[in-house]
């Protein structure tokens, strides 16, 4: 019923093409698949992850060409480095939206270059470093240190600064964050503050696989992963964590987002994705758990006619 709306599309859709060599997981779907964004009438998808070219550029390219038939809006990946980093505009209601989609999860290859198709990158460096003593304290866990590249982090700070005066609200996907964990690391405070401080009126982002933080930063929201709407692949590792997720929804004026709320909702597994009402058991559950993991940033949850309104501290 939304006016708009976006998804994070990780995976082909093709018959064509090979596994990616030396990843584990590699995942696609049917072209027929794309049937059900046209059907729920999905604006736009993002592309900048670490799936999308888990069947090579044959399979990428049907995608995107299917995408295009079909006309459902896209961003984050292309076949050349502009293209990934090309923003996308939807109009409506009288509003210019922008999308720009990034990934911090780079599988070798997956990162586009003037030459090659592949994701708009955000490359990130990570270092171990001893937190103690280790004469005094030997076998002590390292604190690990992460860090955005600073070329792509002034590339990012430029892209949202220019594209930004385009249009009246900015939306911007990030793949980031570590699997499984709902940790939110320092590069993602990094990469999200720069790109808030540069003009972005929201970051989403995802990759974790379970719920993380929903922050508030100049008002502006960041929410760290909404977990899996829709995931058919149940894997080795997965386990209840991984059935919690939520829509993200609010209303979009020129200048940003207000009267921000959440549905939450149980992972499609096989199934539709299940939206949860305030009398079943795990629809308090997820508001449990992001009050937990939101706790940092202060960050307000509400029932509010069956949905969950999300504020900032105070």
């Amino acid at each position: 019923r939304a006016d708009v709306s976006f998804f994070n599309l990780e995976l082909p859709l093709s018959e064509r093409g090979e596994p990616c060599r030396g990843k584990g997981i590699n995942h696609r779907g049917k072209p027929l698949n794309v049937e059900g964004l046209v059907d729920i009438g999905v604006t736009c998808v993002n592309l900048a992850n670490n799936h999308i070219l888990d069947f090579g550029e044959d399979a990428f390219f049907d995608t995107l060409a299917l995408l295009d038939a079909k006309k459902v809006g896209r961003f984050g990946a292309g076949r050349n480095a502009a293209e990934a980093r090309k923003g996308l505009v939807v109009e409506k209601n009288g509003l210019r939206i922008g999308f720009l989609g990034y990934s911090t999860t780079l599988p070798t290859g997956f990162a586009a270059t003037p030459a090659n198709a592949g994701v708009n990158p955000l490359r990130v460096h990570t270092a171990y470093e001893a937190p103690v003593d280790l004469v005094e304290y030997p076998g002590h866990a390292p604190k690990v240190v992460t860090r955005t590249e600073p070329a792509d982090l002034a590339r990012l700070r430029d892209d949202v600064r220019v594209f930004g005066k385009s249009v009246d609200v900015l939306l911007v996907y990030m793949h980031w964050g570590t699997s499984m964990t709902p940790r939110v690391q320092d590069f993602q405070t990094e990469i999200a503050h720069t790109a808030i401080d540069a003009g972005a009126h929201a970051i989403f982002g995802g990759h974790q696989h379970v719920l993380s933080a929903i922050e508030f930063y100049q008002g502006r929201p960041i929410v760290h992963c909404s977990a899996n709407l829709l995931f058919d692949t149940w894997t080795t590792f997965f386990n209840d964590e991984n059935r919690k997720t939520f829509l993200f929804g609010a209303t979009l004026e020129k200048g940003g987002l207000r009267d921000c709320y959440l549905i939450p909702a149980t992972t499609g597994v096989d199934a539709p994705p299940h939206p949860l009402a305030p009398h079943e058991a795990r629809w308090q559950t997820i508001v449990d758990d992001l009050q937990r993991v939101s706790r940092p940033y202060g960050t307000q949850f509400t029932p509010r006619d069956g949905v969950i309104a999300v504020r900032a501290a105070g």
